[in-house]
């Protein structure tokens, strides 16, 4: 755990979907009572489908006897959005920010988030675009790169971002992410000629990305 120009960074490692929903719960209770202050998760999950507050039943693919036969788990959520895929492989950040003290509107919010994916990936010289009307999330070209799902309550954020380091990404085949059709998914992995470093350094640069974006000193 790190203090950063007033943020809280916890590496939390690989953390099970519903352990890093009660921590996330916790931390927006504490945040509203002014117990703590603006946390950022850093942090991945084992093979994981959820269900945002937008979903509909023909996004999923798969039953759920098959995603227990595949290794992952099926979890619905109260974050915005439809369905989405987590796995190893895959860096997650779930920011517990007061938006109020940081000035910010959910949709500047959103696009600081893009902007944070947008930037890490480019410093591998992959140009990522936000998503268009009716997309979210980051794309190269019409693959989809990075997700985006939030939930805030009381002007407190849960949840975040997911953006694909090295998933394996047969995953998808099981979903139409985020309910749009007809469109791939990518990860970082794909879309670069050389070899990356080990995740843990790239989870650190989405990181640095992050307090930039945001206007927190990494110091």
């Amino acid at each position: 755990m790190a203090i950063s120009g007033g943020i809280i960074v916890r590496k939390l490692g690989v953390v099970n979907y519903l352990q890093a929903l009660k921590l996330q719960e916790k931390l927006v209770w504490d945040r509203k009572l002014q117990k703590t202050s603006d946390t950022l998760l850093s942090l991945q999950h084992p093979p994981t489908y959820t269900l945002g507050k937008r979903h509909t039943h023909h996004n999923l693919l798969i039953s759920e006897s098959e995603i227990k036969a595949i290794g992952a788990e099926l979890h619905r959520t109260q974050r915005g959005g439809d369905v989405t895929f987590h796995g190893p492989g895959q860096a997650l950040l779930y920011p517990i920010i007061c938006l109020r003290d940081r000035g910010l509107g959910p949709r500047i919010y959103v696009e600081k988030l893009e902007s944070t994916m947008i930037d890490l990936a480019l410093l591998y010289g992959v140009k990522c675009r936000a998503g268009k009307q009716g997309e979210t999330g980051v794309w190269v070209g019409e693959r989809k790169m990075g997700a985006i799902g939030v939930q805030i309550t009381n002007r407190i954020t849960s949840h975040g971002l997911a953006f694909n380091i090295k998933t394996d990404l047969s995953y998808f085949k099981h979903i139409v992410p985020c309910g749009i059709q007809d469109k791939e998914v990518t990860s970082l992995e794909n879309e670069v000629d050389e070899e990356l470093p080990c995740e843990e350094t790239i989870q650190d640069q989405l990181i640095a990305c992050f307090l930039r974006n945001f206007g927190y000193t990494d110091s």
